[in-house]
C-alpha cells in the first residue's frame, strides 16, 4: 500500500483520492488551501495543527461536500466581524449561512501553534481545543462522510491527519 505519512501540495489545490484509513499530511505550510476526495467519516478524527500569523484577524476551516456545502465553517476570530477571541461556527446550505453557533474558549494565540481535534459522529462535530474546551456542533448537512476541506485566512497549517 503507498504511504501517505507526508504530503506537499505544490499548489493551492490539492486533489487526491485515497482508499486509507489513516492520512497524515505534515510539514506542510497551508492556508487557501482545497483537499478533496480525502474523505472524512464518521467515528475518525480529524487532527488539524497550525500555526496564525502574527497578525491574524481570522481563519476559517471549513468541512463539507463542496464549496457550496459546507456542513462546519469554524472561524477562530481575533478581531474580526464585530468579534474579539471568539470562535463562531456555522452551516452553508443552498445558497445560505445558517444559524451561528458560539461555545468554547478561545486558545488560538498569534503566531503560536495550536492543535484542533475534530470527531465525526451522525450527529455531530465534537471539536476538542487545546485549552481543555470542547464544541459541539451539529452535522446539520447529515452526511456520514465528507470529501471537501477548505483552510483560509491568517493561518499557516501545518499537519492534517485523519483516523
Amino acid at each position: 500500500m503507498p504511504s501517505a505519512d507526508k504530503f506537499t501540495p505544490d499548489s493551492e489545490l490539492c486533489s487526491r483520492s485515497l482508499s486509507l484509513t489513516r492520512v497524515r499530511i505534515q510539514n506542510a505550510t497551508m492556508a487557501g488551501v482545497v483537499v478533496q476526495n480525502m474523505s472524512f467519516k464518521v467515528g475518525q478524527t480529524l487532527t488539524i495543527t497550525g500555526v496564525p500569523n502574527a497578525d491574524s484577524s481570522h481563519f476559517a476551516i471549513n468541512i463539507g461536500n463542496n464549496k457550496d456545502e459546507l456542513a462546519l465553517h469554524m472561524n477562530p476570530r481575533f478581531d474580526a466581524h464585530g468579534d474579539e477571541r471568539a470562535i463562531v461556527c456555522n452551516s452553508y446550505m443552498g445558497g445560505n449561512w445558517c444559524q451561528e453557533h458560539r461555545e468554547g474558549g478561545f486558545p488560538f494565540n498569534h503566531g503560536e501553534e495550536f492543535k484542533i481535534l475534530m470527531t465525526f459522529t451522525p450527529e455531530e462535530f465534537e471539536i476538542s481545543l487545546s485549552d481543555g474546551s470542547k464544541i459541539h456542533f451539529p452535522n446539520r448537512v447529515g452526511a456520514d462522510k465528507y470529501k471537501y476541506m477548505h483552510f483560509e485566512g491568517d493561518v499557516r497549517i501545518q499537519g492534517i491527519e485523519i483516523k
